[in-house]
């Protein structure tokens, strides 16, 4: 997910509110609609779609032969755009999101990470800002070995 950095809050868990209320899909506009979001936003999105079209316009079917695994899904809100990839091209979606994130100076969330990573840009590279906090290491040998250690 890519966002406008002034409207996300900086600390991890208020972010996470935010991102959670992002995602209930509830403001009032279709979420196809480029119009809709940011200038930087919106330029981000026209450089992914590049190379990673959008299985929701009317041409994707034409765009790529058949499981090419390229097409990807944009939710696209005011202050955010959340982009939808195939596994398969993971790693490299992963690469152009985040130098189009610095191209077009628009934070990143790592959605699909386990440590909730957020990036801003930060003199032409993204610099991680926050992340979940790793549990303890009592609290990780607890569910290690399914007892209660305090």
């Amino acid at each position: 997910m890519v966002f406008e950095p002034e409207a996300a809050p900086k600390e991890h868990q208020a972010f996470m509110r935010w991102y959670f209320g992002f995602t209930k899909w509830n403001e009032g506009h279709s979420y196809h609609d480029p119009s809709v979001t940011s200038h930087r936003l919106r330029s981000w999105l026209v450089d992914m779609q590049r190379t990673y079209p959008d299985m929701n316009s009317l041409e994707a079917a034409d765009l790529l032969p058949q499981g090419d695994g390229s097409l990807s899904d944009y939710s696209i809100g005011k202050q955010a755009i959340y982009a939808g990839f195939a596994w398969s091209r993971a790693e490299k979606v992963y690469e152009h999101a985040c130098e189009l994130a610095v191209k077009h100076r628009v934070g990143f969330f790592e959605v699909s990470s386990s440590g909730e990573e957020v990036w801003m840009p930060d003199n032409g590279h993204l610099k991680k800002v926050h992340q979940k906090e790793p549990p303890a290491l009592v609290d990780r040998l607890a569910r290690l070995f399914g007892k209660k250690v305090r």
